[in-house]
């Protein structure tokens, strides 16, 4: 799925109503009938509402939800904000549609007037600014919005919670509407993808409102989902007659003493993803370690404590270093002398991104499409701060089309930046995958993948994808404040059902 701007879905919504031979208002019915069909689902039949509308065409979808509730038997009472004496033709239009059913379904609130005191059981639907907003809230309507955000009701917000940009993040002061629900049409927004806001919309869900799918198609944007759909595209089915010399030998490098467990997730999670052989080059310290506990992988040892040197590594498929690794002398000179002669792409986390933030210097010596897997403040000591994690994400669009490199930003939804400044926002994943080892199992994931033969690109996908839908299976059976990194290794072969397509319920 693409995500467009919001200047993308104007022409979207334009090109559909002159494609479809229908008008702006008949688009509006079906955008405002589809919440309420969501509604009508999700709450209680009982339940009663208050929707609060804008003067814009936000407002005309709130109308419309509000007639359309009432039709269908709901307590609803919807209130305009006189926010301008100008009405969008559509929200004049539904106003009107309104009144003519009965005059006491709506009134019109004149400025710094506000509402206070609504019993809790009255749901808030928000419909006051849409994706048309592009600067913060001022005034009467910013207060507005701080009042509604102190009422304990729920909230649900019309395509965007108000005071939200679609396509940036707003300062942290800003008056934004703090939503249980948001129901979005037709597109995920990107600011629904960052924490600043993604915790203001609660849980999304986006309506399909029929948008013409030839011009969806036709349209070029460099945000998109990593969806279920794209990874089954990209998926390889095992070949029925295959050998494991087919599936690539992955290369493991790192380890130090006290942190060899990092190291042992990685080379589990290399085999798990479907490598044909492992190797872990560890120190001696964490040999005995490293063979009892994945007896299927290969060792080889270099330095009693730390790695001093990398080396026959053209023999691996694919090489994935940096898990407890360490930053010590012999180890960065170590690291820094391999990426000086390794020309194939290779897998970078942790201590070896740390190395690389120290010796700026190497960067453009990376070999062509390696892919980096930082954490925000990782990425901040390689690349320097950003003011929030919309702009992090496209200062990474600008490293790795700079470095022609893969990066894949940890977050709530990781994002994998490619090359060519593409950038893929991931759907799966949550917040009991926050425990130690998570990041040195993605990285297990990830080179396995590689050493397969999947490209860069799609491994970092694909590798984060099977990553978080793990973790989500782990989490719906062990719990989110249970689960550990050993389990996203075992909850991975059932993340493959689901993409393979089989046990889709799992």
């Amino acid at each position: 799925m693409k995500i467009f701007s919001a200047e993308q879905i104007r022409a979207c919504d334009t090109y559909t109503i002159a494609s479809q031979n229908m008008n702006s208002l008949e688009l509006m019915e079906k955008a405002a009938s589809k919440c309420v069909d969501w509604i009508k689902t999700h709450l209680p039949k009982d339940s009663l509402f208050v929707v609060l509308c804008g003067t814009g065409n936000n407002g005309g979808d709130g109308l419309a939800i509000a007639r359309l509730l009432h039709l269908r038997q709901f307590g609803v009472k919807a209130f305009v904000l006189r926010l301008t004496d100008e009405f969008s033709n559509d929200c004049k239009a539904n106003l009107d549609r309104l009144k003519r059913i009965d005059e006491g379904l709506v009134d019109v609130l004149e400025p710094e007037t506000f509402i206070t005191e609504l019993p809790q059981p009255i749901v808030i639907i928000d419909a006051i600014f849409g994706t048309g907003i592009n600067r913060p809230l001022e005034g009467w309507a910013a207060d507005f919005v701080r009042k509604i955000n102190n009422m304990p009701n729920i909230k649900i917000s019309i395509d965007m919670p108000s005071g939200m940009p679609a396509d940036s993040i707003p300062d942290a002061e800003s008056a934004v509407v703090k939503a249980d629900f948001t129901l979005s049409f037709q597109f995920y927004k990107r600011s629904f993808l960052h924490k600043e806001c993604g915790q203001l919309a609660g849980e999304v869900n986006i309506l399909d409102i029929g948008l013409d799918k030839s011009f969806i198609q036709a349209t070029h944007s460099q945000y998109k989902l990593n969806s279920k759909e794209y990874n089954q595209s990209i998926y390889k089915p095992r070949l029925p007659f295959a050998h494991k010399g087919v599936y690539g030998h992955a290369l493991i490098v790192g380890g130090s003493f006290g942190k060899m467990g990092a190291i042992a997730l990685s080379t589990k999670a290399a085999l798990r993803a479907g490598a044909g052989l492992v190797t872990s080059l560890i120190p001696r310290c964490g040999y005995e370690m490293v063979q009892t506990y994945v007896p299927e992988a290969m060792c080889l040892v270099n330095g009693e404590n730390d790695i001093e040197s990398i080396e026959n590594w053209e023999q691996y498929s694919a090489i994935g270093i940096g898990p407890g690794m360490g930053t010590g002398y012999a180890t960065s000179q170590a690291l820094l002398n391999f990426i000086d002669h390794c020309k194939k792409p290779i897998v970078l986390d942790a201590d070896a991104l740390n190395i690389l933030s120290q010796h700026k210097d190497i960067m453009p010596h990376l070999p062509k499409d390696s892919i980096l897997t930082p954490h925000p403040k990782e990425f901040a000591r390689m690349f320097g701060e950003n003011t929030n994690s919309m702009i992090q994400v496209d200062n990474a669009r600008i490293q790795a089309m700079r470095y022609n490199i893969n990066i894949v930003l940890k977050s709530h939804h990781t994002t994998v930046i490619t090359s060519e400044g593409e950038c893929w926002y991931n759907i799966t994943g949550n917040p009991g995958m926050a425990t130690g080892g998570s990041g040195d199992v993605l990285l297990g994931f990830i080179t396995g993948l590689l050493a397969q033969g999947y490209s860069p690109t799609q491994a970092a996908t694909l590798g984060v994808y099977l990553h978080g839908l793990a973790g989500d299976i782990g989490a719906k059976n062990l719990s989110e404040e249970s689960l550990l990194a050993g389990d996203i290794i075992d909850y991975l072969g059932k993340a493959f059902l689901q993409v393979a397509g089989w046990n889709k319920g799992s």
